[in-house]
Protein backbone atom coordinates (compact mmCIF):
# COMPACT_ATOMS: atom_id res chain seq x y z
CA UNK A 1 0.00 0.00 0.00
CA UNK A 2 1.24 3.40 -1.27
CA UNK A 3 2.02 5.98 1.61
CA UNK A 4 -0.11 8.41 -0.24
CA UNK A 5 -3.31 5.54 -0.11
CA UNK A 6 -2.42 4.98 4.11
CA UNK A 7 -2.35 8.73 4.57
CA UNK A 8 -5.97 9.17 3.03
CA UNK A 9 -7.23 6.17 4.50
CA UNK A 10 -6.43 7.37 7.84
CA UNK A 11 -8.47 10.89 7.03
CA UNK A 12 -11.18 9.37 5.97
CA UNK A 13 -11.29 7.01 9.14
CA UNK A 14 -10.24 9.59 11.62
CA UNK A 15 -13.02 11.06 10.09
CA UNK A 16 -15.22 8.62 10.44
CA UNK A 17 -14.25 8.07 14.41
CA UNK A 18 -14.81 12.03 14.77
CA UNK A 19 -18.37 11.99 13.43
CA UNK A 20 -19.61 8.38 15.55
CA UNK A 21 -18.04 10.21 18.66
CA UNK A 22 -19.68 13.46 17.85
CA UNK A 23 -22.88 12.11 17.82
CA UNK A 24 -22.81 9.90 20.53
CA UNK A 25 -21.74 13.18 22.47
CA UNK A 26 -24.75 15.13 20.46
CA UNK A 27 -26.85 12.41 21.80
CA UNK A 28 -26.63 12.80 25.61
CA UNK A 29 -26.41 16.60 25.01
CA UNK A 30 -29.41 17.30 22.47
CA UNK A 31 -31.04 14.07 20.68
CA UNK A 32 -32.60 12.62 23.80
CA UNK A 33 -33.94 15.71 25.93
CA UNK A 34 -37.66 16.26 25.99
CA UNK A 35 -37.86 19.74 24.64
CA UNK A 36 -35.96 18.06 21.17
CA UNK A 37 -38.20 14.98 20.94
CA UNK A 38 -41.17 17.46 21.44
CA UNK A 39 -40.12 20.00 18.53
CA UNK A 40 -39.40 17.64 16.18
CA UNK A 41 -42.46 15.71 16.71
CA UNK A 42 -44.00 19.07 16.21
CA UNK A 43 -42.19 19.77 13.23
CA UNK A 44 -43.16 16.88 11.64
CA UNK A 45 -46.85 17.23 12.82
CA UNK A 46 -46.74 21.20 11.17
CA UNK A 47 -45.42 19.79 8.08
CA UNK A 48 -47.96 16.99 7.24
CA UNK A 49 -50.64 19.33 7.92
CA UNK A 50 -49.26 22.04 5.84
CA UNK A 51 -49.52 19.67 3.70
CA UNK A 52 -52.67 18.23 3.56
CA UNK A 53 -53.91 21.93 3.90
CA UNK A 54 -52.47 22.69 0.60
CA UNK A 55 -53.78 18.95 -1.27
CA UNK A 56 -57.41 20.11 0.31
CA UNK A 57 -57.10 23.11 -1.88
CA UNK A 58 -55.11 21.75 -4.70
CA UNK A 59 -55.40 23.44 -8.19
CA UNK A 60 -58.59 25.55 -7.26
CA UNK A 61 -58.12 28.79 -6.42
CA UNK A 62 -57.89 29.54 -2.73
CA UNK A 63 -60.42 31.49 -1.04
CA UNK A 64 -59.54 34.10 1.41
CA UNK A 65 -60.52 31.55 3.67
CA UNK A 66 -58.51 28.79 2.81
CA UNK A 67 -55.00 31.22 2.03
CA UNK A 68 -55.31 32.76 5.32
CA UNK A 69 -55.32 29.09 7.06
CA UNK A 70 -52.36 28.27 4.64
CA UNK A 71 -50.56 30.93 5.98
CA UNK A 72 -51.41 30.24 9.63
CA UNK A 73 -49.97 26.81 8.82
CA UNK A 74 -46.78 28.46 7.51
CA UNK A 75 -46.18 30.70 10.19
CA UNK A 76 -46.60 27.83 13.04
CA UNK A 77 -44.41 25.61 11.09
CA UNK A 78 -41.83 28.27 10.78
CA UNK A 79 -42.06 29.04 14.50
CA UNK A 80 -41.89 25.53 15.54
CA UNK A 81 -38.51 25.31 12.89
CA UNK A 82 -37.32 28.34 14.35
CA UNK A 83 -37.17 26.58 18.08
CA UNK A 84 -35.39 23.27 16.88
CA UNK A 85 -32.70 25.18 15.02
CA UNK A 86 -31.90 26.72 18.05
CA UNK A 87 -31.53 23.93 19.98
CA UNK A 88 -29.86 22.01 17.13
CA UNK A 89 -27.30 24.88 17.14
CA UNK A 90 -25.90 23.35 20.49
CA UNK A 91 -25.04 20.27 17.86
CA UNK A 92 -23.36 23.05 15.68
CA UNK A 93 -20.45 24.24 18.33
CA UNK A 94 -19.82 21.02 19.23
CA UNK A 95 -19.12 19.75 16.06
CA UNK A 96 -17.13 22.74 15.31
CA UNK A 97 -15.01 22.76 18.25
CA UNK A 98 -14.21 18.78 17.65
CA UNK A 99 -13.69 19.88 13.50
CA UNK A 100 -11.21 22.64 14.75
CA UNK A 101 -9.35 20.77 17.51
CA UNK A 102 -8.69 17.99 16.11
CA UNK A 103 -7.95 20.07 12.28
CA UNK A 104 -5.66 22.26 14.29
CA UNK A 105 -3.82 18.79 15.54
CA UNK A 106 -3.47 16.73 12.68
CA UNK A 107 -2.58 19.96 10.39
CA UNK A 108 0.40 20.07 11.94
CA UNK A 109 1.58 16.57 11.27
CA UNK A 110 0.13 16.10 8.10
CA UNK A 111 1.41 19.67 6.62
CA UNK A 112 3.65 19.73 3.42
CA UNK A 113 2.31 16.08 3.38
CA UNK A 114 0.48 14.86 -0.34
CA UNK A 115 -2.30 12.65 1.10
CA UNK A 116 -4.59 11.59 -1.94
CA UNK A 117 -4.33 12.46 -5.72
CA UNK A 118 -7.14 14.15 -7.31
CA UNK A 119 -8.78 12.13 -10.20
CA UNK A 120 -9.58 16.08 -11.80
CA UNK A 121 -8.08 19.45 -11.75
CA UNK A 122 -9.77 21.92 -8.91
CA UNK A 123 -10.41 24.99 -9.93
CA UNK A 124 -9.88 28.61 -8.26
CA UNK A 125 -10.42 28.58 -4.17
CA UNK A 126 -10.48 25.07 -4.26
CA UNK A 127 -7.64 24.42 -5.62
CA UNK A 128 -5.60 27.05 -2.87
CA UNK A 129 -7.42 24.26 -0.52
CA UNK A 130 -6.56 21.12 -2.29
CA UNK A 131 -2.78 21.95 -3.03
CA UNK A 132 -2.69 23.86 0.26
CA UNK A 133 1.12 23.79 2.04
CA UNK A 134 2.33 21.27 -0.78
CA UNK A 135 5.51 21.51 -2.48
CA UNK A 136 5.32 21.10 -6.58
CA UNK A 137 3.56 22.00 -9.22
CA UNK A 138 1.00 19.35 -9.41
CA UNK A 139 -1.96 20.66 -8.90
CA UNK A 140 -4.07 17.29 -8.68
CA UNK A 141 -1.71 16.44 -4.98
CA UNK A 142 -4.60 16.58 -2.36
CA UNK A 143 -3.48 18.62 1.08
CA UNK A 144 -4.72 16.67 4.20
CA UNK A 145 -6.76 19.75 5.15
CA UNK A 146 -9.21 19.29 1.47
CA UNK A 147 -9.12 15.66 1.96
CA UNK A 148 -10.89 16.16 5.77
CA UNK A 149 -13.34 18.64 4.27
CA UNK A 150 -14.59 16.37 2.06
CA UNK A 151 -15.14 13.46 4.82
CA UNK A 152 -16.58 15.95 7.05
CA UNK A 153 -19.17 16.97 4.04
CA UNK A 154 -20.31 13.30 3.56
CA UNK A 155 -19.59 11.44 6.24
CA UNK A 156 -21.26 13.24 8.81
CA UNK A 157 -24.78 13.82 6.69
CA UNK A 158 -25.06 9.95 6.30
CA UNK A 159 -24.07 8.69 9.67
CA UNK A 160 -26.81 11.55 10.93
CA UNK A 161 -29.47 9.80 8.31
CA UNK A 162 -28.06 6.24 9.55
CA UNK A 163 -28.55 7.16 13.72
CA UNK A 164 -32.16 8.87 12.70
CA UNK A 165 -30.63 12.13 13.67
CA UNK A 166 -31.46 14.29 10.57
CA UNK A 167 -34.53 16.03 9.71
CA UNK A 168 -37.20 14.00 8.47
CA UNK A 169 -37.81 14.01 5.11
CA UNK A 170 -41.44 15.47 5.18
CA UNK A 171 -39.65 18.36 6.81
CA UNK A 172 -37.25 19.09 4.16
CA UNK A 173 -39.54 18.55 1.66
CA UNK A 174 -41.68 21.49 3.43
CA UNK A 175 -38.85 23.65 4.10
CA UNK A 176 -39.10 26.08 6.82
CA UNK A 177 -36.50 26.96 9.01
CA UNK A 178 -33.02 25.04 8.78
CA UNK A 179 -34.62 22.20 7.13
CA UNK A 180 -34.67 24.15 3.17
CA UNK A 181 -35.69 26.95 1.55
CA UNK A 182 -38.93 28.37 3.00
CA UNK A 183 -42.18 27.38 1.96
CA UNK A 184 -43.39 29.61 -0.78
CA UNK A 185 -46.46 31.71 -0.67
CA UNK A 186 -48.23 32.43 -3.30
Amino acid sequence: MRKTHKCAVFARDLQGHRTLASEAVLYFLVYRTENYKRLKTAVEKQSKKLEKKKELIGDRPAGQKGAKKIEKAEEQLKNVSRDLSMIRMQSVLVIGFTFTALLGMFNTIFDGRVVAKLPFEPFGIVQSVSHRNLMGKDITDCSFLFLYILCTMSIRENVQKLLGFGPSRTASKMGGGMFGPAPSTK
